[in-house]
């Protein structure tokens, strides 16, 4: 084992499993001056990458009919915690057609409990 991979596995932090497709819930510490509050980042996961410390996710979401999307350091410690709130039935690894599709057309089906 090489000096990264001591460094990697040192830094990694434990988070909650989730996968592309699904709807989550991501709680970023916002700092304002002296005070920190935590604000809560609600979507769908379009994207992931990299790996390791580097790992990166893509939540997307539309509020106020502007669709906004935001990537997320999954190791950062900005954030709090992720809650899943819906797991997705998907068949790709990059959802980015979402971008073009509004209403019901951009609805993902729910995975089958098993």
């Amino acid at each position: 084992m090489n000096l990264m991979d001591m460094i990697n596995k040192e830094q990694v932090v434990d988070r909650v499993k989730f996968d592309i497709g699904d709807t989550v819930n991501v709680h970023t510490k916002i700092v304002e001056g002296d005070t920190e509050r935590v604000q809560v980042f609600k979507g769908t996961v379009i994207a992931k990458s990299g790996s390791g410390i580097k790992e990166n996710f893509t939540v997307r979401r539309v509020a106020f009919g502007i669709g906004v999307e935001r990537v997320f350091p999954l190791n950062s410690p900005r954030i709090a915690k992720i809650e899943v709130e819906r797991k997705g039935r998907v068949r790709r690894a990059r959802l980015n057609y979402l971008r073009g599709k509004t209403g019901k057309a951009a609805r993902i089906k729910e995975k089958a409990r098993s």
